[in-house]
């Protein structure tokens, strides 16, 4: 499932950087120069989070946001600003933003931002993910159950089909494979990631994570 982000930034440069960057990651992003043009593609479209850079033409970010929260629109907001000063940090949030970054900022920090909401928002709305007919995942619980029974599942396991959940057939590549599943200080292993997916395989279907030699794992929704 590709998810769609609004970005509102003034610096062409940057934006063009912050576009290329999200779509080659599997994201669909529309761009805005003004806060005017922005409220109006909120207006007007339905997106899953919105980045808001806050020194922008018009209306900036804050009043942007301010106003979009007054229509009762909860899409979850990054606000992007080079203003680092606590009263500008408490007017950010104050305004309703979910997350707030500074420049500058590594492009991956503000993907692994933009995941981490997304994820959150994912698990708000669906608890229970219907895997097969008579498959079904907790996520909140880590429970799979089968024909109604409880399937026991290691840690890593459920980790690993967790991250498969959360992004339905999208490629994962192994390093980020690794990075969800495995935790900082322990080394990954290609051998036990085998053997997670083959476990996982015996259990939910051999056609449910399709293997992509070299590249990483699909998880078929």
């Amino acid at each position: 499932m590709q998810r769609k982000l609004l970005l509102l930034e003034d610096d062409i440069t940057l934006s063009d950087t912050i576009i290329e960057y999200f779509e080659d990651n599997n994201f669909s992003i529309d761009s805005a120069y003004d806060g005017e043009e922005a409220l109006i593609k909120v207006y007007e479209k339905k997106y899953d989070l919105l980045l808001l850079d806050v020194n922008v033409p018009s209306l900036n970010g804050f009043e942007l946001l301010k106003q979009i929260r007054e229509n009762q629109d909860k899409t979850p907001a990054i606000f992007i600003t080079s203003l680092n000063s606590m009263t500008s940090l408490e007017e950010g949030f104050d305004s309703g933003c979910d997350d707030y970054i500074r420049k500058p900022f590594a492009l991956k920090e503000l993907f692994l931002r933009v995941n981490t909401i997304l994820k959150r928002e994912y698990l708000n709305k669906e608890d229970i993910i219907k895997i097969d007919d008579n498959i079904v995942f907790d996520m909140s619980s880590y429970v799979l159950k089968k024909d109604e029974e409880i399937i026991p599942l290691k840690n890593k396991e459920i980790k690993l089909l967790k991250l498969f959940l959360l992004n339905p057939n999208e490629l994962l590549d192994h390093e980020r494979i690794f990075s969800y599943v495995w935790d900082y200080e322990e080394e990954p292993s290609d051998t036990s990631l085998r053997t997670y997916i083959k476990n996982l395989r015996k259990i939910i279907g051999k056609d449910k994570i399709v293997s992509l030699k070299r590249l990483g794992y699909r998880f078929n929704s």
